[in-house]
């Protein structure tokens, strides 16, 4: 059949410049030409700008190889389609957490118990494996729990019940080999949460009260569980005595390794980007997303705190109880007949006590190339205004401190230093509701309402009110200052004294995020766009990639369930007919045909 005129290349791609980039793909199967002009780099540049509504200034992802596959990620590899609804809990559900290996997770919830499921059936569906309840440790529910590095143990940090005002948590640990329970650990105010320092070590709180407003938080580091062979060992020390003034706590620990700064996952900074690509000359880079591979008085103190609380829960029984939100204010509010100008007093004289009384810090400054590989934070959120959380404090963890054998800390510090200093401090401005770390703990994400700008704080009890808009900021902890501009898109509605925690993961190329507006979020940590709304019937608490596959994401909600998503690219090869879906084995056989198989995705009319 004999052809008419064809058009000039330049003329065609004017056209496709004006089309939707659906549009584009299907008008490309048209002709050889037609196809040439529809892969067209500069064609794909602005479609790519105009679909994402990004700006010219921000440059391509620094792994991509062309616009068109960087669109086609954004665009078919965002876990955003719901595949599957878990029903097993029968309250609200608080927290979810992977293994290192993505071959479990675990969940918590108002319920009292934490359950394990597995991600690695033959049929590609989640199922659980264990549940265990912990109300008869007198819990009132479970709040947080974490894998160990070599995913053999699990914390499992709760809360006690008591009074509305309560704040007393424990931290359990249970192996994952038979599920039995290996150790308790008291942890004050429940809201420190707990985390892992190694595989065998685990860092939890206390708080003492000092004054009506000052207090004094301790952070241990206790051992997982005792061997017969170290009877005689420590199992608990105690790393840091820090004082807290205007009725603020420490809250939300994590620890942060920096052997990873200095080869990070992705560079936020665009500079530093274009300086690398530089450094690496013409070494080519594969796409992200497509090379995804395989101490006596605190012990006294303790006790005769844990007596009372032991008759005020005997008292109330097994009554269930709301979710009690600000930490540690109980004494606070104890003490409010106190005139305002005795308090100003107290936090004055707490100011002047602690300036003489506090060892010196340990000075942190940004980490040059090359330098800090075995630098490890403590990293958690305080105050010095009031009790809402709008600081992160920053405590380096010497080699010594990463062990309880050896001396107690503070053995070789004059009589005179009762407390130690924050070796940096990040203020937010905002109420603190969530912090997560990237895989290569190289950023900090950081879920905060802002207060109003130019705010004075006179009462510590009364902190400025905090917007709707949640900012998702990001913090550089090597250079330890604020990257970018803050994320937004998510929304929480609960006043200062009623805010809670909602928990964000970070995977390699992607940020997640819950919120009160009863969607789950994701943005990508290159361009700062928002990708995807994962809705709920409720209160969406927490967000989990997997380690093993970020285009796998579970949500966990206020509606009692959890929520499995899946990117559009995955649930496409699972569905395909004599392709049955094979943990992670499938991706990678799917990734070798897929290098020379472009014409293939032309046929499906995606990008």
């Amino acid at each position: 059949m004999e052809c008419g005129p064809v058009l000039p290349d330049s003329l065609v791609l004017e056209i496709f410049l004006r089309l939707p980039h659906d549009a584009v793909l299907r008008v490309g199967l048209t002709c050889r030409q037609w196809l040439a002009v529809s892969r067209d780099e500069f064609l794909w540049r602005e479609l790519f700008y105009n679909y994402y509504r990004i700006p010219r200034s921000v440059p391509r992802h620094p792994a991509a190889v062309s616009w068109y596959r960087e669109f086609r990620r954004l665009f078919d590899c965002i876990p955003c389609v719901e595949v599957q609804t878990l029903r097993e809990h029968t309250d609200q559900v608080l927290h979810l957490a992977f293994s290192h290996r993505g071959h479990r997770f675990s969940s918590c919830s108002k319920d009292c118990t934490v359950k394990l499921w597995d991600t690695e059936r033959p049929d590609g569906n989640i199922s659980m494996v264990h549940s265990s309840s912990m109300r008869q440790f007198n819990w009132g529910y479970t709040q947080f729990s974490q894998f160990n590095a070599d995913d053999t143990l699990l914390l499992v940090s709760g809360v006690y019940l008591g009074p509305h005002h309560s704040s007393s948590g424990e931290i359990a640990v249970i192996s994952l080999e038979n599920y039995t329970l290996l150790s308790r650990v008291r942890n004050k105010p429940y809201d420190v949460f707990g985390c892992w320092l190694n595989e065998t070590h685990l860092i939890s709180g206390n708080l003492h009260w000092i004054g009506n407003m000052t207090s004094c938080s301790v952070l241990w580091l206790n051992k997982a569980f005792q061997d017969v062979e170290s009877e005689n060992v420590n199992v608990v020390k105690r790393l840091f005595k820090i004082q807290n003034v205007n009725a603020s706590t420490i809250r939300t620990v994590m620890v942060a390794h920096c052997g990873r700064h200095d080869n990070p996952d992705l560079l936020l900074d665009y500079e530093a980007q274009s300086q690398a690509r530089r450094q690496k000359g013409q070494q080519q880079h594969q796409p992200l997303l497509f090379d995804l591979g395989t101490s006596g008085s605190d012990e006294e103190d303790e006790e005769e705190e844990g007596g009372k609380e032991s008759q005020r829960e005997a008292m109330l029984g097994t009554c269930r109880l709301p979710q009690p939100t600000i930490s540690g204010l109980e004494h606070v509010i104890q003490n409010r007949k106190v005139g305002h100008t005795e308090l100003a007093i107290e936090t004055h004289v707490a100011k002047m006590m602690g300036r003489a009384h506090t060892k010196a810090p340990d000075l942190i400054e940004p980490s040059e190339p090359g330098e800090g590989e075995d630098k490890t934070y403590l990293l958690f959120t305080t105050g010095s205004l009031t009790y809402s959380p709008h600081q992160i404090g920053i405590k380096l963890i010497k080699p010594d401190q990463m062990t309880t054998c050896g001396p107690v800390l503070g053995e070789e510090r004059s009589s005179y230093e009762f407390f130690d200093s924050l070796d940096h401090v990040i203020d937010i401005h905002g109420h603190i509701i969530g912090m997560g770390l990237s895989p290569d703990h190289r950023y900090l994400y950081v879920n905060s309402r802002a207060w109003p700008a130019g705010c004075v704080i006179s009462d510590p009890m009364s902190p400025p009110p905090i917007a709707e808009e949640i900012d998702l900021h990001v913090i550089d902890l090597k250079s330890l200052r604020e990257e970018r501009r803050s994320l937004r898109a998510h929304r929480a509605f609960t006043p200062n004294d009623e805010c809670f925690f909602i928990f964000l993961d970070v995977s390699r190329d992607f940020v997640a995020s819950g919120a009160e507006d009863k969607h789950g979020y994701i943005w990508d940590r290159h361009y700062n766009i928002c990708l995807a709304r994962l809705a709920h019937d409720d209160v969406v608490n927490s967000v989990a990639f997997s380690p093993a596959d970020q285009e796998l994401l579970l949500s966990a909600s206020d509606d009692s369930t959890i929520k499995v998503w899946r990117s559009p690219r995955m649930v496409r090869l699972v569905q395909a007919p004599s392709r049955p879906l094979r943990p992670r084995s499938l991706l990678s056989s799917w990734l070798g045909r897929n290098k020379n198989s472009t014409s293939a995705s032309s046929v499906n009319g995606n990008p």
